[in-house]
C-alpha cells in the first residue's frame, strides 16, 4: 500500500504576518499556503515542521491523518475562554491531552488504529468540518471533550491487558448535556475518533443526562442588558475592528458561568458511572439493536 499523509493548519483569530508566512513556506515547497491556511499531502517523505510548535506559536487548528490509521485534531483557545482545569477531567492518554502556552490552551485529540487496517480510500477529512468545535468549547459546550473520553473507552474495551478492577474503578468525567443531540461538528468528531455508537447511545441514555444544550434566549437577553454600557461598547468596537476574537463564545461562556453562580456547569447526571457500567450499558444497546434488526429481516422475509 502506498503511503499517504494529510496536513492542514488554520489561523483563525489572526492572520500570519509576512515574517511568519516566510517561516512556514520554508517548511514545504509544495504546500498550499496563505496567511490563514497551510495544506499539504504527502505520498512519500514526512512533514519537516513541528506540529506542536506551529500550534503554540501560529495556528489555531490542525488536522492530520494517514492511511495507516493515525488521526489527530489539535485546537488552540485562549485560556480566558477555556481554562485547563475544565479540560483535565476528560484527558485520557492517547485520546486527549492538553497543555498551556503563552496564554493559550492547546487540545490534542488523537486516534491510532492498532493494525492500520481501517483505512477507507473513499473517506477523507478537511479541517473545516471541525473548526466550529473551537467555538463550541469557547462557549462552554464540553461535549467534544466527553467524546474524546468515550473514544479512549472504546479502544480500552478492545485491549486484552486491562483487568476488571480497572474498569470498575475508573469513573466517567462530568457528563455534558445534549449527548443525544450532537451538533454536526461533534458527530464528525465522533466518527473521526471511531467512537462506538452503541457506547455513545448508552452514555446519553443512562445516568439522567439532560438532552439539550439550548440557550434560554430570554435569560441571555436579560443578562446582556445588565452588562455595563462601556463594556458593551468596547465589545462592539473590537468586533467591528477585528481587534479580538469574536465576542459571542466568550459572552455565552460568561452567561453559563453566571447562571451557575460563577462555577462551571456541573454534570447533569445524578451520579458518575464507572467504565464497567458504561460498557455493560453499551452491550445492552448493541444487543437490542441486533434484536431489532433480526426482527426487521424476519418480517421482510
Amino acid at each position: 500500500m502506498s503511503e499517504y499523509q494529510y496536513y492542514e493548519f488554520q489561523a483563525i483569530d489572526r492572520p500570519l504576518t509576512k515574517d511568519e508566512l516566510e517561516q512556514v513556506r520554508a517548511l514545504s515547497s509544495r504546500a498550499r499556503i496563505n496567511t490563514t491556511h497551510f495544506v499539504n499531502e504527502y505520498h512519500y517523505g514526512d512533514f519537516r515542521g513541528d506540529e506542536h510548535k506551529l500550534m503554540e506559536q501560529l495556528y489555531d487548528a490542525h488536522l492530520y491523518f494517514a492511511n495507516w490509521g493515525s488521526r489527530r485534531l489539535m485546537l488552540r483557545l485562549p485560556t480566558t475562554l477555556l481554562p485547563a482545569r475544565s479540560v483535565e477531567p476528560y484527558c485520557m492518554e492517547d485520546a486527549l491531552t492538553c497543555w498551556t502556552r503563552n496564554g493559550h490552551l492547546l487540545l490534542d485529540f488523537a486516534y491510532s488504529a492498532e493494525d492500520g487496517s481501517e483505512w477507507d480510500f473513499e473517506t477523507s477529512f478537511t479541517l473545516a468540518s471541525f473548526t466550529t468545535l473551537r467555538t463550541e468549547l469557547a462557549a462552554g459546550d464540553l461535549r467534544p471533550l466527553y467524546l474524546a473520553w468515550l473514544s479512549a473507552l472504546t479502544r480500552w474495551e478492545l485491549e486484552e491487558d486491562v483487568n476488571e478492577e480497572e474498569y470498575t474503578s475508573t469513573v466517567e468525567p462530568p457528563v455534558p448535556a445534549g449527548l443525544a443531540q450532537l451538533t454536526g461538528p461533534q458527530q464528525a468528531l465522533a466518527d473521526f475518533l471511531h467512537i462506538d455508537p452503541h457506547l455513545l447511545t448508552a452514555a446519553a441514555r443512562a445516568g439522567g443526562a439532560a438532552s439539550s444544550q439550548a440557550i434560554d434566549k430570554d435569560a441571555l437577553a436579560a443578562w446582556i442588558r445588565a452588562l455595563p454600557q462601556h463594556e458593551k461598547d468596547a465589545l462592539l468596537l473590537d468586533a467591528a475592528l477585528g481587534a479580538a476574537p469574536q465576542p459571542g463564545p466568550a459572552l455565552l461562556a460568561r452567561h453559563r458561568a453566571a447562571s451557575h453562580d460563577g462555577t462551571a456547569e456541573p454534570s447533569t447526571a445524578t451520579r458518575r458511572r464507572s467504565a464497567a457500567e458504561l460498557l455493560d450499558a453499551a452491550y445492552e444497546v448493541r444487543s437490542e439493536h441486533t434484536r431489532q434488526r433480526e426482527q426487521a429481516h424476519a418480517q421482510a422475509r
